[in-house]
């Protein structure tokens, strides 16, 4: 079976949650612990007035609510801050902002010209249309939108952005989550990418797309993307929309897959504190793509939402811990090679029933079966397919959603198999089992 790189497991580690620059690195230990590979940060450079994180009004300089008290020089903090999380074994990536400036950014009175304008000649506001509801429509008035495509000084402008991503890149960084990518021109993109590339040949660069339409994302597919961010977190498992989505996007890049961002509502909250479904919503996002991408506080199932103004340290929360499990099911996607690529799913079940079978294939792999519960209350039991034209019958199901540690289980008699409520389960082949270090852990 050939070697393919895997997908990254990313810790999101909110920055006004976590705090100054040290306190970062008690997170960023934590989710080294639990497996995760990269640590993702939201802006942290300095604001606007509306304090929003990705309201930047200066890109080169550290917002002051993360400098720590006595720090002389921020840039140099921020540097040996990225430094201890590479030597925790993390890479980590940031949010690049190239979409919009804080509207009191010095660069809107520097740069006139860089800025798109509205009808009566004032700077414009970036907005968003809901895809359900074009009538829906949320304007961002802090913020100044950037003309990335028909400034009439475009060559300096796309210089200023090239300088800011290899500046970063110099600092310690390794690649970026590239926000409201579909609102930037795919050549911008695709001459950062580039300019990214040759400054570090590894970089990585993960395009936001959350939102927009699918003809804004196939839009993007000549940029050079490494991976896409997918929307498999709305996906209820009982029609196919998702698979066909995930399939049409996987022609561009390698997805990711998150059971909760800092934009969302806590699982926790929308499922009125049923901490089974955290585990599903995890267990399954784990599964689906190539990455996976979990916010801090989602190990100790936090209920309030993050927000990028609002949030501070004292609001961390530890409802119940979920360390062990969360350890356990990064383990086995790190493990399990069609587990961290990107694949081609298909259902093996009828998605109007309360459980759904899936089946997940990636060229050079052995594919992977997930049976799911989606009764958040009652049990039921499942019927696998036949696994003399499905599947190896010496597969092993591995309950991953029980509290005590990973459970490894022959395939069921009868192909019937119960599953507890909200439960997820993988079915994998015997050889990926005997292959990998991970069964105790």
């Amino acid at each position: 079976m050939a070697d393919r790189p895997a997908g990254p497991l990313l810790y999101t580690l909110f920055p006004r949650l976590a705090g100054t620059l040290p306190q970062w690195l008690k997170h960023s230990a934590r989710a080294q612990q639990l497996g995760f590979s990269w640590i993702h940060l939201n802006p942290i450079q300095a604001t606007g007035t509306s304090k929003s994180l990705y309201s930047i009004k200066d890109f080169y300089s550290v917002d002051p609510d993360f400098i720590p008290e006595g720090c002389e020089d921020p840039s140099e903090e921020l540097s040996r801050t990225l430094d201890a999380m590479h030597q925790q074994g993390l890479r980590v990536l940031m949010d690049l902002v190239v979409n919009h400036t804080a509207i009191d950014s010095p660069l809107v009175e520097e740069h006139p010209t860089w800025f798109r304008r509205d009808q009566h000649g004032s700077v414009a506001s970036p907005s968003a249309i809901d895809p359900a509801d074009a009538r829906n429509v949320t304007v961002w008035v802090d913020l100044a939108q950037v003309d990335n495509a028909h400034s009439a000084d475009r060559q300096e402008l796309w210089a200023y952005w090239t300088a800011m991503v290899q500046y970063y890149l110099d600092l310690g960084f390794d690649g970026f989550r590239c926000d409201a990518a579909y609102k930037v021109p795919a050549p911008l993109w695709k001459h950062l990418i580039g300019a990214g590339r040759r400054r570090n040949p590894e970089v990585v660069f993960a395009a936001e797309t959350l939102g927009c339409r699918s003809s804004e994302t196939r839009a993007l597919a000549t940029a050079g993307f490494d991976y896409l961010f997918n929307s498999s977190k709305w996906w209820q498992f009982d029609e196919q929309w998702c698979l066909k989505q995930h399939e049409e996007f996987g022609r561009i890049a390698p997805s990711i897959s998150f059971p909760e961002t800092h934009d969302t509502a806590r699982v926790m909250a929308e499922s009125d504190g049923r901490v089974q479904v955290q585990k599903q919503r995890y267990a399954f996002a784990a599964a689906f793509s190539a990455g996976l991408l979990m916010p801090i506080g989602y190990e100790y199932c936090a209920r309030r939402a993050l927000h990028v103004v609002k949030t501070r340290p004292e609001h961390w929360e530890e409802v119940h811990d979920l360390c062990a499990f969360i350890r356990r099911v990064n383990h086995v996607k790190q493990a399990v090679p069609v587990m961290h690529q990107e694949g081609h799913w298909i259902t093996l079940s009828d998605l109007n029933s309360p459980t759904v079978v899936l089946r997940k294939r990636a060229d050079g792999c052995r594919p992977l079966i997930v049976a799911i519960n989606k009764d958040w209350h009652h049990g039921h039991d499942v019927m696998l397919p036949d696994p003399t034209s499905r599947f190896d019958d010496t597969a092993r199901v591995l309950r991953v959603c029980k509290e005590q540690a990973l459970s490894v289980e022959p395939w069921p008699r009868g192909n019937r198999m119960p599953l507890e409520p909200a439960e997820v389960v993988y079915i994998v082949s015997r050889q990926d089992l005997m292959e990998s270090p991970w069964t105790s852990k």
